[in-house]
């Protein structure tokens, strides 16, 4: 199976971090709101020191689980459908079947031209989880991969998905 590229680590990093701090930045906010305003009459003298406490676990389990996240990420294009593996602390794996895709596109989000990365989204029939991303790819490789699963969705029109 392929693995991603090594530099999806600093997206994934830097939207952990990011997101750590938008939830930290509430809690000690929220925090201190209460106690010094005094909406909390009784606020206890830990309440800020427990919710920067709070935010810095909050933020290096983030960091820990994007980290973690790339040893367990991998696809496979094979001759009936694509395989995706993936999951932390839920392993998670999905085959899409070629007849069931309905279109494929690439993108590349700031952070992700940034770092040189690519991301190709399979769009499939159905109603629940209708699309499947595969980020962390060059360009290069984005492009071949969505090719290769158009040519692949085309030449199997016709036949029976299950």
């Amino acid at each position: 199976m392929e693995r991603l590229n090594p530099r999806v680590r600093v997206v994934w990093l830097f939207l952990a971090v990011f997101r750590a701090g938008i939830v930290g930045g509430f809690l000690v906010g929220a925090a201190l709101v209460l106690s010094e305003t005094g909406l909390w009459a009784n606020s206890p003298d830990l309440l800020v020191p427990g919710a920067i406490g709070l935010a810095v676990a909050l933020g290096l389990v983030r960091i820990i689980v994007a980290w973690r996240r790339y040893a367990v990420w991998r696809f496979e294009v094979q001759d009936d459908g694509l395989y995706i593996e993936r999951g932390v602390f839920t392993r998670i794996k999905t085959v899409v079947p070629y007849v069931r895709v309905q279109h494929v596109d690439s993108r590349r989000s700031p952070i992700e031209r940034t770092t040189g990365l690519a991301t190709v989204v399979v769009y499939t029939a159905g109603s629940r989880s209708a699309d499947v991303a595969i980020p962390g790819l060059t360009p290069e490789r984005a492009e071949q991969l969505r090719e290769d699963l158009r040519r692949l969705a085309i030449e199997s029109e016709g036949e029976d998905a299950v």
